[in-house]
């Protein structure tokens, strides 16, 4: 027996078992439309990007304009009350099927990868929103799927004929009444767990910014020359990055190289991130043995981001597998006497969050850190054991906060849980809402 047929077994005797399209008064495809002209005031389309996909609601403000004809907007018009579906797209972490709800205002129509779904006159829209919320997750739009290219399709008949048991629409506002509540309490708690991870990134900047300028420290002060930086103290140098460091870009990718004798692993952009090297996924690249001491990584390289998404970011490679190469999208890093790679890593950092290497660029959005732009980057450097010593408290002080860190991601997920828990079991009625009044009912609810 499946979890639906349990519930409906379970259900309240006074609730009407039956389908979901019982609660369904229409289902239709929606439009594209086409190109708005300067004259046309356009129609907002609803895609599944414009989906609040926690709070099941239907976003306006980055949703396109289109241009709909007349005849084509009073077929496809979303009014407030409707659902819009996601019948096409999806994919392998987020399937397709899920549902919002529209509450206006101005005139839409959802695109034609979606459906707009009408509820049945005597069907609370807010009801129906928990419910598909609760389908969604415990897989009946999944069992629904059709995939036979890369694109996932909804069978919405098959879907809709899913088995559901429903109460009265005076009880579907109750329910509904009593989970706007309680999520928005649960939505609140996580926007403050949110903004606690925010507080500690930015007291991390703040301490990286004071030790690279080297605030707190006794003694008389000199300008740094770098006007993103201000003064440091007297007895520190200030040398660009290829004074005291090698900087080489990795190897070229093409399809030639993807085969061979010599295929290693490297590390592409996305494998770096802001001190950490993600090598759950590698690519394999052909390294033959004249090539490999240029591109093969040591322990303590620095690897900086050329292109991507985030030029600038940096992590140090911290040689856990015994041979490990890199692209050129990314700048290696590496140490020509004794300064130390991690502080020039937080120097990097604090760089990159004041956009020094943007402002440099004369871009608002940069997309490349050459490294013609790199070496010459300029940075204070105290005495070797300063260095030590300050990197040793920001990487302790780092260290406390991502474990702080993992308690509130740990703390979100476990809300998230709840918050679905909570909605599956109020519409398929596994508790009386009526006498959860008063009581912190999550705290009973066990994902």
């Amino acid at each position: 027996m499946t979890n639906v047929d349990h519930w409906i077994h379970a259900a309240p005797a006074q609730w009407t078992r039956g389908r979901l399209k019982n609660l369904i008064a229409s289902a239709t495809n929606g439009t594209w439309g086409v190109e708005p002209k300067e004259t046309d005031e356009g129609v907002r389309c609803i895609r599944a990007a414009d989906f609040d996909r926690t709070k099941r609601r239907a976003k306006m403000s980055q949703a396109p304009l289109r241009s709909v004809d007349a005849s084509s907007l009073r077929q496809h018009r979303l009014q407030p009350g409707d659902l819009v579906l996601e019948k096409s797209g999806g994919g392998e972490k987020q399937p397709v099927g899920m549902a919002v709800l529209f509450e206006g205002p101005g005139k839409a129509v959802c695109s034609n990868f979606c459906a707009r779904i009408s509820p049945e006159r005597d069907v609370d829209p807010r009801f129906l929103t928990y419910v598909f919320a609760a389908a969604y997750d415990q897989g009946l739009t999944q069992s629904a799927i059709k995939q036979t290219t890369g694109i996932q399709n909804l069978d919405a008949g098959t879907f809709f004929s899913a088995s559901w048991a429903y109460p009265g629409v005076e009880e579907q506002r109750r329910i509904a009444d009593f989970l706007d509540a309680e999520t928005a309490r649960i939505d609140a708690i996580q926007k403050r767990r949110d903004r606690q991870t925010e507080l500690l990134d930015e007291a991390a900047f703040t301490r990286a910014f004071d030790a690279v300028r080297g605030k707190g420290a006794t003694g008389s002060r000199k300008s740094s020359g770098l006007a993103w930086l201000g003064t440091v103290p007297a007895d520190w140098r200030i040398a660009s990055v290829s004074h005291l460091f090698e900087v080489e870009l990795g190897k070229m990718l093409n399809q030639e190289r993807v085969t061979g004798d010599h295929l290693r692993p490297y590390l592409r952009v996305a494998n770096v991130q802001w001190d950490d090297v993600d090598t759950q996924e590698l690519a394999f690249m052909e390294f033959p043995p004249s090539e490999q001491p240029r591109y093969r990584l040591r322990e303590g390289d620095v690897l900086v981001c050329e292109g991507g998404s985030w030029p600038g970011r940096a992590a140090i490679w911290d040689g856990r597998t015994p041979e490990m190469y890199y692209q050129k999208a990314l700048h290696r890093i590496r140490a020509r006497e004794d300064d130390l790679p991690r502080w020039l890593y937080y120097c990097l950092l604090v760089a990159e969050r004041m956009r020094v290497f943007a402002v440099q660029g004369n871009t608002s959005t940069m997309t490349h850190l050459t490294r013609e732009q790199l070496r010459p980057q300029r940075f204070p450097f105290p005495d070797v054991p300063v260095q030590r010593s300050i990197v040793e408290q920001l990487d302790a002080a780092g260290s406390r906060d991502r474990g702080i860190k993992r308690l509130l991601k740990k703390q979100h997920a476990l809300l998230a849980e709840r918050r679905q828990a909570l909605i599956t079991a109020a519409v398929t009625g596994q508790f009386d809402v009526s006498t959860a009044s008063g009581r912190n009912v999550t705290d009973g609810v066990h994902p």
